[in-house]
């Protein structure tokens, strides 16, 4: 196994990488929650298979490695459907995901989703949402785009009242800007939920989404995309802010962050790495919405031209914009065997979940991967 897609830092100068690294299994999702509120440390994984066949027989072979949650996400394929089969078949491994868009279903929908989950599981299932971009939103789902953060804060909202009448009997009177819930019958009632706390993680990386997020959220997402003067800077203040106008603050709420990372055993591969990583920061910095991150440390410029690079398709060449300053602000280099210590070093304290950009390839061994989970556990 060879992680070609993530890595770690071993605290020698920028830019330095041993050449002949210890392989490590690729594309883990770690979760690390500090030390505070009395949680322990996690480490999760993201799910990889979206064969309905195949996903309960992965679905075990991670929870055998001893990852805490598996999480689905929404790209090319529905993210509740395989965590479903994945529910049936495991009996440890919690199950959410990161993320689901929340403009593409109704509250009605997303709720009985999350809800049927939710029993399937045994109280193990976490809803992730997230708002995606108006393009997507709108060309992509055919859904509407006014105000997303406002929406999807009253989207989450929703989606509560409803269980709540589900499980208390409570009086189905929601009724907001975007979104009403004011019918249900018992025909149409599933009925109390033996696990009824689904948390709700919203997912975002300007200040509206992380205030909104500490408002109405559980935990949050951050995106790949960050750096973590960034986490320090916008997303907890912000998390903070909207926290503390309902008693909380940004450490009641379980930060998830999904760094990238690179790692690899030659030198060939550290720069096929590398050079994947680059073009994977020059296609979100990309994009308008996350310009934010470039402008904090005075990259605007290259985000511009990043942008008229995309409009333009040349999807190729724009990797080639990422400097090593860049590539090292934005993501984690590390040896493998050091790669446990120097995520919990560097994101204690600023996010609970640790969450490595791409999903376990089918067919790695599983020992590799067993030494990580309690490596990981034991630097906790």
């Amino acid at each position: 196994m060879c992680n070609k897609d993530k890595g770690r830092h071993d605290g020698s100068a920028p830019g330095a990488f041993p050449r002949h690294a210890v392989t490590f299994p690729r594309h883990a999702v770690a979760t690390a929650f500090p030390r505070q509120n009395g949680y322990a440390m996690n480490l999760d994984t993201q799910l990889g298979v979206f064969d309905l066949e195949k996903v309960g027989e992965e679905a075990v072979r991670l929870e055998r490695m001893g990852f805490d949650t598996l999480w689905s996400f929404e790209t090319a394929h529905d993210p509740f459907l395989p965590l479903t089969v994945a529910a049936l078949a495991t009996n440890q491994i919690k199950l959410g995901t990161n993320i689901t868009v929340g403009f593409a279903r109704s509250p009605m929908v997303t709720a009985m989703l999350a809800w049927d989950l939710q029993r399937a599981s045994k109280g193990r299932f976490l809803l992730g949402i997230g708002t995606q971009v108006r393009m997507h939103v709108e060309r992509r789902f055919s859904g509407q785009w006014e105000s997303p953060a406002p929406r999807v804060k009253e989207l989450i909202e929703c989606i509560r009242a409803i269980w709540d009448c589900w499980q208390n009997g409570s009086r189905a009177d929601f009724r907001g800007k975007f979104y009403q819930f004011r019918l249900m019958t018992p025909v149409f009632n599933p009925g109390p939920n033996e696990h009824p706390h689904i948390p709700i993680y919203l997912a975002g990386v300007n200040p509206r989404m992380c205030r909104t997020a500490g408002e109405v959220a559980d935990g949050f997402h951050s995106h790949p995309f960050h750096s973590v003067r960034y986490l320090q800077e916008v997303v907890r203040p912000n998390l903070d802010e909207g926290a503390r106008t309902r008693g909380k603050t940004v450490d009641d709420l379980d930060i998830s962050t999904m760094p990238f990372t690179i790692s690899a055993d030659s030198e060939a591969e550290r720069s096929r790495m590398e050079q994947r990583v680059r073009e994977q920061i020059s296609f979100y910095a990309s994009t308008p919405n996350y310009r934010g991150v470039m402008s904090m440390h005075g990259w605007e410029g290259v985000a511009e031209r990043l942008s008229k690079m995309a409009r333009a398709g040349e999807w190729q060449q724009m990797g080639n914009l990422i400097s090593d300053e860049m590539l090292e602000t934005f993501a984690v280099f590390a040896t493998p065997d050091k790669l446990a210590a120097v995520l919990q070093e560097r994101y204690a304290g600023i996010s609970g979940r640790i969450a490595l950009y791409d999903p376990i390839p089918g067919g790695d061994p599983e020992a590799p991967w067993q030494a990580f989970v309690k490596a990981f556990k034991q630097a906790a």
